[in-house]
């Protein structure tokens, strides 16, 4: 299991470090000229970057809320002690999510 948790890691790392060069990839074009494949790249970084930000986004709202019925479940009394956290990670998960849209309408 832990070889697969380096694998993915591996993968969104190196997928994200593609993606920057592919934004400013536009940087490189002649002056002067108009290429529709540079602003083509950026659209598709763009995506990317949405993509990999919703999906890490939901893979860690998926494990907070796992973990937080797990405790709920070992000990039913703790559950208002649990909410309050549980809701704050959710919140702070997806305003990461957000700025990432951000970022990426901020590329294009």
């Amino acid at each position: 299991m832990q070889i697969r948790k380096a694998v993915t890691f591996l993968f969104v790392l190196l997928t994200s470090m593609l993606t920057a060069a592919l934004a400013f990839a536009d940087e490189a074009a002649v002056e002067g000229g108009s290429n529709i494949g540079d602003q083509g790249l950026k659209y598709l970084a763009a995506a990317f970057t949405i993509g990999v930000a919703a999906s890490c986004g939901a893979f860690g709202q998926a494990k907070t809320a796992s973990t937080a019925l797990e405790g709920i479940a070992r000990n039913p009394n703790a559950s208002g002690k649990l909410f309050t956290p549980m809701i704050l990670g959710l919140a702070l998960i997806e305003s990461l999510v957000i700025y990432a849209l951000i970022i990426a309408f901020s590329l294009v």
